[in-house]
């Protein structure tokens, strides 16, 4: 398989640094689990606390905020039910008293490029702009978001959603990767966001990829 970020970058993909090619050129059995600290976690005003609290039911966000706190990442590649592409992008947060989950599942989609479906049922779909940054990293601009649960299919207004923004771009002073997460409402500015540092190390899941880090439901809405 060629990797989904391969696939979606094409020429572009030789300008990453070679260590960020590294992380993403996730395929044939191979993935990799990230270790590291989110120096700051953080949201927006109170009235954004019901849109996060309802998101962390389905592992989309979450309301809590802090400083230095333990992440992981886990991505690892598989086809799913649908026969497509897929990496995982299975973030943990390890806050004091509780950990959250932020999930999400990339494929590539033929008509729409890189897709991320989000959550534990992938009742949100997202389309993705990826980009090479001038130090070699990369940036990830979320585009339209589509919701379907049960017999109900939409897209949603930009309005509704904001705008995902990620960062993400190797350090050789520190030897680690960096990354900037950030969601921002047209109207009402930052809702969610953290930043900080991670090592990755590489791992063979020929034998297959846990379904802990599987959704509990796989979607179409490509």
């Amino acid at each position: 398989m060629t990797g989904v970020f391969e696939r979606t970058l094409g020429a572009d993909f030789a300008k990453l640094h070679p260590r960020v090619q590294e992380r993403l050129a996730l395929s044939d059995g191979r993935g990799m689990i990230g270790h590291g600290v989110m120096d700051r976690i953080w949201r927006g005003p109170a009235f954004t606390l019901p849109f996060l609290w309802c998101g962390s039911a389905r592992h989309i966000l979450f309301p809590e905020r802090g400083r230095n706190v333990p992440f992981t990442i886990e991505n690892y590649p598989y086809v799913d039910g649908h026969g497509r592409e897929t990496v995982s992008f299975v973030r943990t947060f390890e806050f004091a008293r509780r950990r959250r989950r932020f999930d999400a599942q990339m494929v590539h989609s033929a008509g729409r490029g890189l897709v991320d479906y989000l959550g534990t049922h992938q009742h949100l779909a997202v389309d993705l702009a990826v980009s090479v940054r001038p130090d070699g990293g990369f940036r990830i601009r979320s585009g339209e978001f589509r919701f379907r649960e049960g017999p109900l299919r939409t897209r949603l207004p930009r309005w509704l959603t904001g705008t995902a923004t990620v960062d993400e771009w190797f350090d050789d002073d520190c030897g680690q990767f960096r990354i900037e997460v950030a969601v921002v409402h047209p109207r009402f500015g930052p809702v969610f966001g953290y930043e900080g540092t991670f090592s990755a190390r590489y791992v063979d899941v020929g034998g297959g990829v846990s379904g802990a880090v599987k959704p509990l439901r796989e979607r179409v809405m490509d």
